[in-house]
């Protein structure tokens, strides 16, 4: 079932899109609101169906349990109950007492994949029903029922709901740049409220080894680590993480890149882990660490890196396997044997077949290759795995942190990527499944209305659930623009061209609009057929309320925190001779704090991007205000592999 969207903007937006030749609009903000007063459900159900009726949740007398497997959601529940502010409600095993109530049964639900996460809600006036097969089904109800509760009361509803992909992961490298417990248990959190199930934990790199081990102290001596020097995680620290992804329904994976990223190994343990010495020390510590921790996976990398030795990944594998452990792999990668499972990091081959070889899909899911605008909108059509819904080979997704540049604070690593928008909409798709072929990041008309409605219940999430964590994202399904071009302009980007009487070439959606990607054409920008040494132009309108300043957001690069890319010139937005009016006003660039400098991979970011920096301040006037972008390219090859270039721009007031 469809979330029915807001009338007004579903109004607009079919205008829009029935008027391609019109003067690009954007939505006026006094009708962006939702007038839809159920509450958003994200990741959306398989089936849902509301009813006109409210269960209040101050008048509930118990919360009731027939098996014993079942009282720790009992007991989970009346937390979330109390957080309402509606009172304490008894816990009780039997049968229900008389008046309102909720019940907890344990029973199988029926579902066309993945039974073992099924469950069921049941919202009426008189009681709630949650029933699941499982204890991770119960959990997921639990979760879902949370964000049924308005205030001290339940919408009422029926809902079945299964996911579609039975891998729905998350990983964080803390390799490159450590993040203290708390922070990572705020992710974790985030990924069990949307019933995301592997937490991907990378920590071995060249530039620290970030896990203590009693034999080889060495490791995480401060002496063999370039960034945050001292900082890892002690073995303490790893059992309490995996015991909390355990009471969340959530595996941790560790990865213990081999042979590749292996620089700290190697001035640690002054040895090539291909080596015969080095092999050997790494298969005590694979024995050290299956021991320990018991775990089901162990991810063993061996991407981005040249093969000496064909018996290393062969012998890893089989003593890993010896544990009763499942191993894992980056592809492109080694010389793995057909048990290891492979996690897709670039285009690969996705065999369906028998399952006999089984995937992970990670392709263009790097986010910290996306700014917060692309990152949604890119991750909302994918169609992961090739594959409407998972199946005994394509297992499901991962969604990937890597900041590999150097940050100046551990909390950077959450604001200067779109962390928590990204995920989001990610376990949306590796709940729901469907999407579409090929990776895209232009919001297209055959999709914008179900992108549209599906913004709505984001934003909903980012108010009630974010306050006060980065989750930076503003709505962008009704700004559309109209692109006029291209301009020849022979090399010269500050060259103007008259668009007076011109027809836009074209329309795009969106607050960033990505003319080309640097990954063209494996990624399509807004441009079927671009072309070096062109200009292009934009135009649209967005409304004010009132005379003044408003907060926007404005960019013409996408800074991948795994690029040393050179900031903009001073005085100048991007060093494509890109510029920006509004109201016939140009308006200037922040000043560039790091113009001029030096900068590699130790550099880190400080204002470059308009995701992390303090906004524009814009004027506006009361009424429709005009926006018109000038964007210029003259090569698509920058001047090294650091500084790529992504033909793009943003804008977009940051109002919810």
């Amino acid at each position: 079932m469809k979330i029915r969207m807001n009338r007004s903007l579903a109004v607009w937006l079919l205008a829009c899109l029935l008027s391609p030749g019109a003067e690009a609009l954007a939505v006026p903000a006094h009708i962006t609101n939702s007038e839809n007063t159920k509450p958003s459900l994200l990741p959306e159900p398989a089936e849902l169906q509301w009813r006109n009726e409210h269960f209040d949740l101050r008048r509930c007398r118990a919360i009731r349990y027939s098996d014993r497997t079942m009282l720790r959601y009992a007991n989970l529940l009346q937390k979330e109950i109390i957080n309402t502010g509606a009172g304490t409600v008894r816990v009780r095993l039997g049968p229900p007492d008389q008046g309102m109530y909720i019940e907890l049964v344990k029973n199988a639900v029926k579902a066309p994949v993945h039974e073992d996460e099924a469950y069921s809600v049941e919202v009426g006036k008189i009681k709630i029903t949650l029933t699941a097969g499982t204890e991770k089904g119960m959990y997921y109800a639990i979760q879902t029922l949370r964000q049924l509760m308005t205030g001290k009361s339940v919408q009422g509803c029926s809902i079945r709901d299964w996911p579609a992909f039975s891998w729905r992961s998350y990983m964080v490298d803390v390799g490159r740049n450590y993040q203290p417990m708390a922070l990572l248990k705020q992710q974790i959190d985030v990924m069990s409220r949307y019933k995301m199930n592997v937490f991907h934990f990378h920590f071995t790199e060249d530039v620290a080894w970030r896990l203590h081990f009693k034999r080889y102290p060495q490791l995480t001596d401060a002496k063999n680590m370039i960034r945050q020097k001292g900082k890892f995680y002690s073995e303490k620290d790893l059992h309490e993480l995996i015991e909390y992804c355990k009471l969340r329904h959530i595996e941790l994976v560790p990865e213990i890149d081999m042979p590749g990223h292996s620089a700290a190994f190697r001035r640690a343990m002054e040895h090539d882990m291909q080596s015969d010495p080095g092999m050997a020390i790494l298969q005590q510590i694979v024995r050290d660490f299956c021991e320990e921790y018991k775990l089901p996976y162990l991810h063993i990398g061996a991407d981005e890196v040249k093969i000496t030795n064909k018996n290393f990944l062969p012998e890893m594998t089989k003593l890993v396997e010896s544990y009763g452990t499942k191993v894992i792999g980056w592809m492109p990668g080694g010389n793995f044997p057909e048990s290891v499972i492979r996690q897709l990091w670039s285009e690969g081959k996705i065999e369906s077949g028998d399952g006999s070889v089984k995937y992970i899909d990670s392709r263009q899911l790097y986010i910290n290759h996306m700014d917060p605008l692309e990152s949604v909108t890119s991750i909302y059509q994918r169609q992961l795995c090739n594959s409407a819904v998972g199946n005994t080979s394509q297992l499901g997704a991962t969604l990937c942190l890597w900041h590999d540049r150097n940050v100046a604070n551990e909390e950077d690593v959450l604001t200067m990527n779109p962390a928590y928008p990204a995920l989001l909409t990610f376990a949306e798709r590796t709940w729901k499944g469907g999407g579409t072929p090929g990776i895209k990041v232009a919001i297209g008309p055959e999709i914008a209305a179900d992108f549209a409605a599906f913004e709505i219940r984001l934003m909903d999430h980012k108010k009630k659930y974010f306050n006060g964590l980065p989750c930076g994202y503003f709505p962008q399904s009704a700004q559309q623009w109209q692109l006029y071009g291209p301009f020849p302009n022979h090399g010269d980007p500050g060259k103007e061209f008259d668009t007076t009487g011109v027809r836009p070439s074209q329309t795009a959606t969106g607050g960033t609009i990505i003319l080309r990607h640097w990954w063209w054409p494996e990624l399509q920008g807004a441009l079927s057929s671009p072309a070096e040494n062109s200009t292009y132009y934009a135009s649209t309108r967005i409304w004010s309320d009132r005379t003044g300043e408003t907060d926007c957001w404005i960019g013409f690069h996408d800074f991948s925190r795994s690029h040393a890319s050179l900031p903009p010139t001073a005085g100048k937005w991007d060093n494509r001779g890109s510029s920006i009016r509004v109201n016939g006003k140009l308006i200037p660039p922040p000043v560039w704090e790091s113009a001029g400098k030096t900068i590699t991979l130790e550099t880190p970011y400080t204002n470059e991007g308009y995701a992390y920096r303090t906004p524009t301040k814009v004027p506006l006037k009361k009424g429709w205000n005009i926006v018109e972008v000038k964007a210029p390219v003259t090569t698509f090859n920058g001047r090294d592999w650091q500084n790529p270039v992504k033909w793009m721009f943003t804008f977009i007031p940051c109002r919810d």
